[in-house]
């Protein structure tokens, strides 16, 4: 009960920005997966909206994290806008594990390092958690470009790692957000990976 009162208290709490950034977040989402061109604007709104917020609460990599996402959200546009007739359709590909214990191994490095700064530094709180959540984003972003298949199983370990990362700074919406969006990275695995056996039953897929 104490746990449910900290939660519904915590939603009275939030700003209101915060509020439209998670409704800005999954019209994102809802749009990408329908190829609209509007995706964008949306993602770069709200991701201006959360690296002020993550800034202000002391998360400076997810900060850093949101304002890489909004420069990304520029290219997306372009990409879509302008680039389209110029971008071959790629099939979706599968890494080897040796390949994917290279990237995890090097990630880890890069992010542990990322977070003894942070820590000993700045005034970043949960420096080492925010800097892996963080530096493992920026990896799975690109496996997401190249139509990586486990770039799905990627999101869920970071999603879930930041639900808590999430809850202990008291972002109750966001929270909610990254709990959908964790459901959704399953369901994203389960259907690139019928598609992926399919092309490969009929000779088409990537490897």
């Amino acid at each position: 009960m104490e746990t449910l009162s900290a939660i519904i208290a915590g939603f009275s709490a939030m700003s209101v920005w915060e509020y439209v950034a998670v409704a800005l977040s999954m019209a994102y989402l809802l749009l990408a997966m329908k190829e609209s061109l509007w995706c964008w604007p949306a993602a770069f709104i709200s991701t201006l909206i959360y690296t002020l917020m993550y800034w202000n609460g002391a998360l400076l990599m997810e900060s850093a994290l949101h304002f890489y996402y909004m420069g990304m959200a520029v290219y997306g546009w372009w990409a879509w806008r302008y680039g389209r007739q110029n971008c071959a359709r790629q099939g979706i590909t599968s890494y080897t594990v040796q390949r994917h214990a290279v990237v995890i191994a090097a990630t880890t490095v890069v992010a542990l390092v990322a977070g003894y700064i942070m820590d000993n530094y700045t005034h970043a709180d949960y420096a080492y958690l925010d800097s892996l959540t963080t530096c493992f984003a920026v990896v799975t972003t690109y496996l997401v470009a190249q139509k990586v298949l486990e770039n799905w199983l990627y999101w869920v370990v970071i999603d879930a790692a930041s639900i808590y990362l999430y809850v202990a700074k008291g972002y109750y919406p966001t929270t909610v957000l990254f709990v959908f969006y964790t459901v959704m990275a399953v369901a994203g695995y389960l259907r690139w990976r019928a598609q992926y056996q399919h092309k490969s039953t009929t000779g088409t897929a990537y490897a």
